[in-house]
């Protein structure tokens, strides 16, 4: 009798987290925001969960982070819902970059001055300065209350030393979003939008949350676990095509050949993919490639999916 997909991960998933850990030692943890750097470099955690609500989990997936990037396709979603597509693509464009995520280069030399994609930390602050709210403590609520309804956790919260300590040290999104004032493509303050865009950063989640958030973008939009749509089929079809191609920084090329599936990526070393119509998958290993992206969590999820044949190419 051939052993079930299900079988296989519950047989192999701990053993291909040991193979993929001993990577770690190649990576570095994130030091520009001092919080960062003190996580564990070798650590690492994945947890699967499918639309019967059976989960499997390996390595330390309990451990909590915070979302960083991971949160810019979420905030995406909230301004497509809050504004629609002409909209929001009107002060963000849809391409990739090949640049480094902070980078600022191709404001200057581009016009209309926009961000090239709303995963890049210049359209991740504009898109931020576009979800609706009185000020910035209500616009951050109402993101932290999006994101706990996806992962169905209530107790969702802010890491206020990370959120303290990116907002200290970050001079270059402070330069990126006066570059963006001045062009007349943020909605809001840079203060403000830079507070909204650090709060829903500092976000902290554990892996079986990513899953959780990952399964609605899994199932278009839908939770199958409460069989509550959160959110329209259209945007989710954006935030994944976004995720193929801008999700995994200028490693995207690489990651869609290897792995084959939508991924966001967050310098705390955390990871969201999915494979769709079946899992949602988080996975945290906070030593970093040159990408910035979790080295061994990349290539955990590569072993995973060249082993089950999940890439949808």
């Amino acid at each position: 009798m051939a052993v079930s997909e299900w079988d296989q991960l519950k047989l192999h998933l701990q053993e291909w987290v040991e193979e993929c850990r001993e990577t770690s030692a190649a990576g570095k943890v994130a030091e520009y925001i001092p919080e960062l750097s003190k996580a564990k470099p070798d650590l690492l955690g994945i947890h699967i969960l499918d639309a019967q609500g059976r989960s499997i989990s390996a390595g330390e997936a309990q451990d909590s982070f915070t979302m960083q990037s991971i949160s810019k396709v979420f905030t995406l979603i909230l301004a497509l819902m809050d504004h629609g597509e002409s909209a929001v693509f009107a002060k963000v464009g849809m391409e990739p970059t090949g640049d480094h995520f902070n980078s600022i280069m191709k404001l200057e030399l581009v016009q209309p001055a926009i961000p090239f994609n709303p995963l890049i930390n210049a359209g991740a602050i504009v898109v931020s300065s576009m979800i609706k709210g009185e000020n910035a403590e209500a616009k951050s609520a109402r993101i932290l209350s999006f994101f706990r309804e996806l992962a169905g956790n209530s107790n969702l919260e802010y890491d206020r030393e990370v959120y303290l300590s990116e907002s200290k040290t970050a001079h270059l999104n402070r330069s990126i979003a006066y570059f963006l004032l001045d062009k007349g493509v943020l909605g809001c303050g840079v203060e403000e939008v830079l507070d909204i865009y650090f709060r829903h950063c500092a976000i902290k989640v554990c892996c079986e949350d990513l899953a959780r958030m990952a399964l609605v973008l899994a199932f278009d939009g839908k939770d199958p676990l409460t069989g509550k749509t959160l959110i329209p089929r259209r945007y989710v079809q954006i935030a994944k095509t976004f995720m193929v191609t801008c999700g995994m920084y200028n490693g995207s090329g690489e990651f869609a050949i290897e792995a084959g599936l939508p991924a966001k990526s967050g310098v705390s070393g955390g990871i969201l993919t999915l494979v769709p119509g079946r899992y949602g998958i988080g996975v945290v290993g906070p030593a970093l490639n040159s990408k910035g992206n979790s080295i061994a969590g990349v290539q955990l999820i590569e072993r995973l999916s060249q082993a089950l044949d999940w890439s949808l190419f």
